[in-house]
């Protein structure tokens, strides 16, 4: 029988600002990952199947340290990002380095998941009720996409810059647009941005920005195939262009080609784009485990 709700795990990032494989990285008290609460999380709203997407290279250690304590407990796959996996008729730039991007890593898991599905980072905390509201809009009969929406300010680190699809809404709360912005800082209770030609521009900090915490039908797949396509003949010798989701999701909104609910969650976000950021992520795992969201040990 087909899983009801399959939860993909984007785990393909190559950690470079943070300097290590972060999703590995051990934050709670047991010595659990971001990762590990995610799925907790997950499991407990309804997902009956765990996709994670990788890269070939972090294949055993991924397997041997995180997917087999999924194993007992859930449906476990694996779907893997690789910079040669193009369209026909594709080549990637023989310099390029870093993966295609976020919206590559979901194309990459197309043979993989069959039926409603969250698409999230692995190096990410959303929160239970974030997981609780997602799985219950995947639970309904709408072909409606959705998509968790999290405060701006909530989401930046204190120790460099970050990236962030920032949203415009309707006033149904669907999608209108998403714009990705890559140089993101704080700026007091507020933010401000750097576009490419070094211009500052400002933030309230009360945005409401894609974490990459998705809700899709399996019919994303064959749009994603087609935006892809158009990607590379736009970018057919870039090292650095990245095929983002939101950036993706929010042309075919523009389209007419989907529509996204956007779903506001009461939980705080945080994750580790950098080293630094981790003393904080730690402690904040531990005021929950007090608060008694989480036993000191998800998994025993």
């Amino acid at each position: 029988m087909p899983a009801s709700k399959t939860l993909l795990v984007l785990a393909a990032g190559m950690g470079s600002r943070y300097g290590g494989l972060k999703q590995i990285d051990p934050i709670g008290p047991g010595g659990e990952t971001l990762m590990d609460y995610s799925i907790y999380d997950a499991l407990r709203a309804g997902f009956d199947k765990v996709v994670f997407v990788i890269r070939h290279d972090l294949e055993a250690d991924f397997k041997n340290i995180i997917g087999r304590r999924y194993e007992r407990r859930v449906q476990v796959e694996y779907a893997y990002q690789e910079l040669a996996a193009l369209p026909d008729g594709f080549t990637s730039p023989a310099t390029r380095k870093k993966p295609w991007g976020t919206a590559h890593a979901v194309l990459a898991a197309a043979q993989a998941v069959h039926e409603p599905f969250a698409a999230i980072n692995a190096d990410d905390f959303y929160g239970a009720e974030s997981f609780n509201i997602l799985g219950r809009q995947l639970a309904g009969s709408t072909q409606d996409y959705a998509m968790v929406g999290f405060v701006l300010r909530n989401t930046l680190s204190a120790f460099g810059s970050v990236a962030r699809g920032v949203c415009r809404l309707d006033h149904n709360a669907f999608l209108e647009d998403v714009v990705e912005l890559t140089r993101i800082e704080r700026d007091g209770a507020a933010a401000r941005y750097t576009d490419a030609n070094g211009g500052a521009h400002a933030l309230t900090g009360d945005e409401v920005v894609s974490l990459n915490m998705w809700g899709f039908q399996p019919a994303l797949f064959e749009q994603l195939q087609e935006q892809f396509i158009d990607f590379l003949k736009r970018h057919p010798n870039d090292e650095q262009a990245e095929f983002f989701l939101s950036s993706v999701i929010g042309t075919l909104v523009a389209r007419g080609q989907a529509r996204v609910r956007v779903l506001p969650t009461p939980d705080a976000w945080f994750g580790i784009t950098y080293r630094e950021d981790r003393p904080q992520v730690v402690e904040g795992i531990r005021r929950l485990v007090e608060r008694g969201i989480y036993p000191p040990r998800l998994w025993t």
